[in-house]
């Protein structure tokens, strides 16, 4: 490794989430890594790869999927843990709505908010005491407060007024039986330090990611994509009456339920474009392309309370 003069930022922001997540596998005695398929948690598929490769990693992969994530994204999610012989476990919640523990409002409610039911009922069904995600403090107000090894009590509720201290790199990721640790390995990092990394380390990513065309509409100020097929063969996000469907070049900043996911104009069609792209934006990464952030009746930090990631 490089001497400790010659460390770029990313070197230190690689060998921090190293650190993190090493503690994890030897602290916890049951963790699970979060992995959807997006860009965050390709990079910390990357660091798992840096710090115990050789040997299999000491956890599984989980993804808790809506029932409606872009197919591409699901089948690179398949491929990319098959690639790495890895273990992933797929939760969905679509079992939970036919457990009953998940009851949408209407057909078309976003799905997003109530993934964290789903992946509380995981859990407890493998007896995991901590979730490694891929979420940054960049991304959101409430994740801005939130530790980087985040405790949620029996019930798997978060308190942002009561949380652990963590001083000179010291990290505390003990819990009891049926409580759960939070590990953000990637909190310090922004949207930038991602695609750089990305860029870096050559990581492959759904196709998504880059400018390709797609039908829109635009909806409450945003660009919405309209006739979006499932594996199922069924098409969601029909147009509503009077719409115009317009045939554009976008892509994706950020990946998740198709209903809530928007995608933004772009001809960056390889990372350096999007590393151009992502220094000259002056719009955040979830202000334009996560809607249920904008129409949801539930605030981040209430979900988060709630379980979710």
């Amino acid at each position: 490794m490089s001497s400790k003069s010659t460390l770029s930022h990313l070197d230190w922001l690689e060998a921090e989430a190293i650190h993190i997540m090493r503690e994890v596998a030897g602290q916890c005695s049951n963790p699970v890594l979060l992995f959807s398929g997006g860009k965050d948690s390709l990079c910390l598929l990357r660091i798992a790869e840096k710090a115990f490769r050789p040997g299999r990693f000491p956890f599984p992969l989980m993804h808790i999927d809506t029932g409606h994530n872009y197919q591409e994204v699901v089948n690179f999610r398949d491929q990319r843990a098959s690639e790495l012989g890895e273990r992933l476990i797929v939760r969905s919640v679509e079992d939970s709505m036919q457990r009953g523990t998940v009851v949408l409002k209407t057909p078309d409610e976003p799905r997003n908010k109530h993934q964290s039911v789903t992946l509380l009922e995981a859990i407890e069904e493998f007896g995991f005491d901590c979730c490694i995600g891929g979420a940054r403090r960049d991304e959101e107000k409430a994740r801005a407060k939130e530790r980087i090894m985040s405790f949620r009590d029996e019930f798997g509720q978060w308190d942002p007024k009561n949380q652990r201290p963590e001083l000179w790199n010291l990290y505390n990721a003990r819990s009891h039986k049926g409580e759960n640790i939070r590990a953000f390995p990637i909190s310090n990092w922004t949207e930038m330090d991602v695609w750089q990394y990305i860029e870096r380390e050559n990581l492959a990513l759904p196709s998504i990611y880059f400018a390709h065309q797609r039908d829109v509409v635009m909806r409450n100020g945003a660009i919405f994509p309209v006739n979006v097929p499932l594996a199922s063969g069924e098409v969601i996000n029909q147009p509503k009456a009077g719409e115009q469907v317009i045939n554009m070049q976008v892509r994706f900043r950020t990946v998740g339920d198709i209903t809530c996911t928007a995608p933004v104009p772009s001809d960056a069609d390889n990372v350096s474009k999007i590393v151009l792209e992502t220094a000259t934006t002056t719009i955040t990464e979830r202000g334009a392309t996560r809607l249920d952030d904008q129409t949801s009746d539930a605030s981040m930090e209430q979900r988060k309370k709630e379980g979710y990631f």
